[in-house]
C-alpha cells in the first residue's frame, strides 16, 4: 500500500488510538520510518488529539485548586454527625389531626344545638301564632256578642228552668225589625250524648203553636255559648227542649227545659 493510500484510508488514526493489531502496528511503524509523509501525518493526528483533550479538560494551577478547596470548605473537612430522625413531627401531626377532629365534632355539636334552637323557636313561633289566631277569633266573637247584647233594638227574653232542669236558664235576643234571633245558652248544661238542644218560637193563641227555629249544634265547641238561629217574626214566646240528635218535628214536652 502506498503512503497516500495509508493517509486516506484512516488506518493511521486507528494506529494512534491503539486499535490495530500488533502486526498492523509494526507495519505502520516501518512505513513511518521509510516515508516522512506517513510519519508527519501520525504526528499531526497526535497533536490534534492532544489539543482536543485540552479543550475538554482545561488546566488548573495548584493555586486555583487550593482556592476552590477553600471556597468549598474542604481544607479542614470534618465528619458531620447524623442524628436519628425524631418522631416529634409525627406526634405533632397526630395531635393536629386529633385537635382538628375534636374541633369538627364541637362545631357539629354546636350546629346541631343551633338547629334544635331554631326548630324550637320555630315551634314556639307557630304556637304563638296559633294562640294569637285563636285569641283574635275569640276577641271578634266577644265583640260580636257584646254588640248583640248592647243593641237596644234587641228584646231580651229570659228563659227559666222547668221541672226537668230547674237550675237551667238562657236568654233570647230578638230583633223585631230584622227578625234575627240569638240564644245565650251559657246557663245550660252540656247535653247528653246523642241529644241536642232545639229552640222553638211559640205562638200562644188561639192555641199553643211551636215552630222550630234551630238547633244549638256544636255546643261544646262554642266557647261563648251564643248561637244564631233562624229568623222569626211571629214569636210570642220562646222555648228550648232536649231532642235526639238532628232535632224533632215537634217538641218533646217531657224534655222541656226552658
Amino acid at each position: 500500500m502506498e503512503a497516500q493510500e495509508y493517509i486516506e484510508s484512516g488506518i493511521l488514526e486507528l494506529y494512534v488510538y491503539g486499535l490495530l493489531t500488533e502486526t498492523e502496528n509494526l507495519e505502520i511503524a516501518e512505513m513511518a520510518k521509510k516515508n516522512p509523509e506517513v510519519e508527519q501525518e501520525i504526528l499531526e493526528i497526535e497533536r490534534a488529539i492532544i489539543a482536543l483533550s485540552s479543550s475538554f479538560s482545561p488546566f488548573h494551577s495548584v493555586a486555583n485548586f487550593e482556592k476552590i478547596k477553600a471556597r468549598l470548605e474542604l481544607k479542614h473537612g470534618k465528619v458531620v454527625d447524623m442524628k436519628p430522625a425524631s418522631n416529634w413531627s409525627q406526634y405533632v401531626g397526630w395531635a393536629a389531626a386529633v385537635l382538628m377532629l375534636l374541633g369538627l365534632g364541637y362545631q357539629t355539636l354546636e350546629l346541631t344545638k343551633t338547629k334544635e334552637a331554631i326548630a324550637t323557636v320555630g315551634n314556639e313561633k307557630n304556637k304563638i301564632q296559633r294562640e294569637f289566631a285563636y285569641l283574635d277569633q275569640q276577641n271578634k266573637e266577644t265583640e260580636k256578642n257584646l254588640t248583640i247584647v248592647r243593641d237596644i233594638k234587641n228584646t231580651g227574653v229570659t228563659l227559666g228552668g222547668q221541672t226537668v232542669s230547674p237550675t237551667s236558664f238562657a236568654k233570647v235576643y230578638w230583633n223585631k225589625d230584622t227578625k234575627t234571633t240569638y240564644i245565650d245558652a251559657a246557663g245550660l248544661p252540656k247535653p247528653p250524648k246523642g241529644m241536642v238542644y232545639q229552640v222553638w218560637s211559640l205562638k200562644l193563641s188561639p192555641v199553643l203553636t211551636p215552630t222550630s227555629i234551630g238547633l244549638l249544634d256544636n255546643f261544646e265547641e262554642n266557647d261563648q255559648k251564643i248561637f244564631a238561629v233562624d229568623q222569626t217574626d211571629s214569636a210570642e214566646a220562646f222555648g228550648i227542649t232536649l231532642e235526639p240528635a238532628g232535632g224533632s218535628a215537634t217538641p218533646t214536652w217531657n224534655n222541656y227545659i226552658l
